[in-house]
């Protein structure tokens, strides 16, 4: 029951400090963008409290458990899109959001392109991200029903209750300044945790002689695990409107470049963490039925009370942080691209603000029904990340440094990569096809569809004729 009382109080505190900042929440411009007013040191924290989420905590660590150290790969591969986006994507696509007061990602696609593909892509992502944030409260029910044997279906619902508390409040303002909070406790759990528990099983030369096989310590490839994310992964932590949407809310270039270039520096030096608290997981606790539980388990049973409470904190941490990134973008897609674009033009801050928050709860309810059918955390990421790789990359950055793109380039990219994800699933199972993974295979389709529909709709323009001498 301690347990209990240490996440009861910490999420009371995080609602509290959400509520209280919601205070200095103006209006629209406050809610989704945070004034544009985020420095270095608050977008870091901001991004990176969202990035490290339920599928780099408590995903990663039972890939970790079943696939060895291959597993580094879940959390390396988002460092590598973050890098893009902190030295390529992000500084320019903030000046370009800054000078049209662009609120979402929809604004951007639709100011590009047309109508059309804003109202594409807010579907799509409206479909997708629910099977995000489902993972975020699957992994807090997990803890929860390790920590006091809660179901499933309770610990989904109070997960969704705490994040919707704060974040309905007061948008990306409250949020990031939560996450300051969540992720000083991130960082302490596990920096703390690791040696710890790679001591409970003599260090590093321990671990090997429990975990005797060469494939659990292939770096590059083992089960479903290597670099294979990297196609899946890196191209959405380069376009991921919940993230575009925090770079939106920067205040200049430099916060970008330094503040998303932290976070990509920091994700690189955590990759490992989870990784090798599943492999430790592994050594102590062999045959696990269900290997998300492994990291709880670990800091139940293996770790000094406090190093577990901490733990266990900085997991619940993670999960209610990244899940309020979920809802940011759900709130956003609905009120802004749907809503006040197609629904209500003439909508005031008042109205749109009231259908965002509505639509924060209404994502919640969504993602507690979708938690319920997942099997695992990694399972209902897995949906998001190909989805928002193969229809939003190649639009965005084909958007943003190619001079002459139509709305049906945009649309055949979208097309073509999505419809693609779905083959390659249902004809392979999710497998791999030789050595191209679902998205691989969608993403490199909507690279081709992408061009061909730019070859097929160019029209040269017509010689000026000359001027009578």
């Amino acid at each position: 029951m301690t347990y209990l009382l240490i996440i009861v109080l910490y999420s009371g505190a995080q609602i509290a400090l959400g509520v209280w900042v919601a205070r200095r929440v103006q209006g629209a411009r406050d809610f989704f963008v945070a004034g544009r007013s985020l420095g270095p040191g608050l977008l870091f924290a901001t991004l990176l409290a969202a990035n490290i989420g339920g599928g780099s905590t408590i995903g990663a660590a039972g890939l970790g458990y079943h696939d060895g150290i291959a597993a580094w790969w879940w959390v390396g591969s988002t460092a590598i899109g973050s890098l893009v986006l902190a030295f390529w994507i992000g500084p320019r696509i903030r000046r370009i959001a800054a000078a049209g007061d662009f609120r979402t990602v929809g604004d951007f696609l639709e100011w590009r392109y047309d109508r059309r593909v804003r109202a594409t892509i807010a579907i799509l992502l409206w479909m997708a991200t629910v099977a995000i944030l489902a993972g975020q409260l699957l992994g807090i029910g997990k803890i929860l029903n390790v920590v006091i044997g809660l179901p499933k279906v309770a610990g989904c619902i109070i997960g969704a209750g705490v994040v919707t508390a704060y974040f309905a409040a007061g948008g990306l303002k409250s949020a990031a300044a939560v996450n300051v909070v969540q992720l000083t406790v991130k960082i302490l759990g596990f920096v703390i945790a690791l040696p710890l528990a790679l001591q409970a099983v003599g260090g590093l030369h321990g671990l090997r002689a429990a975990i005797p096989e060469p494939a659990m310590w292939n770096a590059w490839e083992n089960g479903g695990s290597g670099w294979m994310y990297v196609a899946m992964l890196a191209p959405a932590f380069v376009v991921s409107p919940g993230l575009l949407q925090k770079v939106y809310g920067a205040r200049d270039d430099r916060a970008v470049r330094i503040g998303v270039g932290l976070n990509a520096a920091a994700l690189f030096a955590y990759a490992l963490m989870p990784t090798l608290l599943g492999m430790v997981a592994h050594a102590l606790h062999p045959g696990l039925s269900d290997r998300e539980l492994s990291l709880p388990m670990l800091f139940m049973h293996d770790l000094p009370f406090w190093v577990g409470a901490l733990g266990l904190a900085a997991v619940f941490s993670a999960e209610v942080s990244a899940a309020d990134a979920i809802l940011f973008m759900l709130a956003t897609s609905l009120s802004q691209d749907l809503y006040k674009r197609f629904v209500n033009p003439a909508a005031a801050d008042r109205q749109v603000l009231t259908v965002a928050r509505a639509a924060s709860v209404a994502g919640g309810l969504l993602g507690i029904v979708i938690a319920l059918l997942s099997k695992t955390i990694v399972d209902a990421l897995s949906i998001f990340y190909t989805l928002l790789g193969v229809s939003l990359f190649v639009p965005i950055v084909g958007g943003l440094f190619i001079r002459r793109v139509r709305a049906f380039d945009a649309m055949a990219s979208i097309v073509g990569g999505v419809v693609t994800v779905v083959a390659a699933q249902l004809w392979n199972g999710g497998k791999p096809i030789g050595i191209f993974t679902p998205a691989m295979c969608g993403l490199g389709v909507a690279v081709m569809a992408f061009g061909a529909a730019a070859l097929l709709t160019h029209r040269p323009s017509s010689p000026t004729p000359a001027t009578a001498g």
